[in-house]
């Protein structure tokens, strides 16, 4: 039954008019970082990058090398529109993403990650099958049919992505709307709506539309009666998120997203040529059917299970940072705070406080004030830096930090020795202090 429905054969629309929608935003993402300074902010300014723990060895390119890598990402981007060499430019492109996503998080954003997911999963569906270079290069290649599988990887996938946004805003200071209050100050100076964003009743309106959008919206733009109306919707949410959080392509990725909820002839008659396509039927079930179905059903189960790892770790999640990226928990809260770092050496016990100025660039030295990881990963730097001038350290830290609207607390143990202290990736790292404290 349910290999009947995977393996059933649709009209490949939805997908094909996505691969050009995806391509064209991924160069646009790429080519846009290079212009708005983003790869200069952030991969080539600093004096290196605080990458993911494990991946310490990715480090960005020298010189101009990330503009090039930048400019090469955005080309393979403008490959996959057009579908030229498809599964080799859909490939690279996932992978050179990766690299980058792995190689720095000081601008760590959950969008990036899905990215990253989309990048994949579009490199394995058969999105060059028409409509481009390779099909009209090999009119054997072109297919105007898919497995259902294929569109409910993506909406699976987006139901995920909603549903664990809409949960995650149940928590205080979304519900009294405080943390939206204070994410709206910062707008205060846009043109136009600076001062009507910072009305009590708009954080009212964003703070409630934004847990009923997120749980509703999928089976929304899934049920036929209220898909127009959701996707009128659809396109406010976005584009006001696009204008108020300046989050480069994700908004549109996000509206690109709804081709897969309608109609594949709809879609067919607005896009491409309106002609209505017969779709082969066979009561054969494709080749490699088993292999399919484990792999969608292990990588759902990880989507599924990540997400909700945090509940695993001790304390709040929102003050510890523990298990909080790859899990959907988008714009939840503002932290602040300021660190100092104490070198001590273990043979003369000579005390220094490190200049972070010396370092890091002030993103970072916000990062590494406020994240506990930012903070390891410096110490641990420090003490590689030290080893080299044949010196033996401890790190200590005196630091306070405050989430959203609330009060300063010590954040990390200052008794505890950072440089010499392993990284628990599974379980709570003892040296974050509690979050309620006396």
């Amino acid at each position: 039954m349910l290999n009947s429905f995977l393996f059933k054969k649709i009209d490949n629309a939805q997908l094909i008019v996505f691969r050009v929608f995806y391509g064209l935003l991924v160069a646009a993402e790429c080519y846009g970082a290079i212009a708005t300074g983003w790869v200069r902010k952030t991969l080539v300014e600093p004096k290196f990058t605080f990458s993911f723990i494990g991946f310490e060895w990715l480090q960005p390119l020298p010189d101009n090398g990330m503009y090039i890598y930048f400019a090469l990402m955005g080309t393979l981007g403008l490959l996959i529109t057009i579908g030229y060499k498809y599964r080799y430019s859909a490939f690279a492109f996932a992978i050179m993403w990766t690299a980058v996503y792995l190689m720095q998080k000081t601008s760590y954003n959950n969008h990036y990650y899905l990215l990253m997911l989309l990048a994949y999963i579009m490199a394995f569906f058969p999105a060059g099958k028409d409509y481009s270079w390779d099909a009209k290069q090999n009119p054997n290649h072109r297919s105007h049919s898919m497995h259902n599988w294929v569109r409910w990887t993506i909406i699976l996938q987006l139901f995920i992505v909603y549903t664990y946004a809409s949960v995650a805003k149940l928590y205080a200071d979304w519900l009294d709307f405080s943390i939206v209050e204070l994410l709206m100050k910062s707008k205060k100076d846009y043109f136009l709506i600076g001062d009507l964003l910072q009305q009590k009743w708009v954080h009212k309106i964003v703070g409630v539309f934004g847990i009923v959008f997120d749980l509703l919206i999928v089976p929304a733009l899934l049920w036929k009666p209220t898909r127009k109306i959701a996707f009128g919707f659809s396109i406010f949410f976005h584009l006001f998120n696009s204008i108020v959080f300046q989050i480069g392509i994700f908004p549109y990725l996000s509206l690109a997203f709804t081709v897969f909820f309608f109609p594949p002839q709809t879609i067919r008659n607005i896009f491409l040529k309106p002609k209505t396509v017969t779709i082969e039927t066979s009561s054969e079930l494709a080749k490699h059917t088993k292999w399919i179905v484990s792999a969608l059903s292990i990588y759902f189960t990880i989507q599924l299970l990540l997400p909700l790892r945090h509940h695993t770790f001790k304390d709040d999640v929102l003050w510890t940072e523990e298990g909080h990226r790859l899990s959907w928990r988008m714009m939840l809260r503002s932290r602040s705070g300021n660190i100092r770092f104490k070198v001590v050496d273990t043979a003369t016990k000579k005390a220094e406080y490190v200049n972070l100025n010396d370092y890091l660039t002030k993103k970072q030295k916000r990062k590494v004030a406020t994240y506990p990881d930012f903070a390891w990963q410096f110490a641990q730097r420090l003490k590689k830096e030290y080893a080299q001038k044949g010196q033996n350290i401890q790190v200590f830290v005196i630091n306070k930090v405050k989430v959203n609207q609330g009060k300063y607390h010590e954040f990390i143990d200052p008794k505890v020795d950072l440089a010499n202290v392993p990284w628990k990736h599974f379980s709570h790292n003892e040296w974050i202090r509690p979050s309620i404290q006396e």
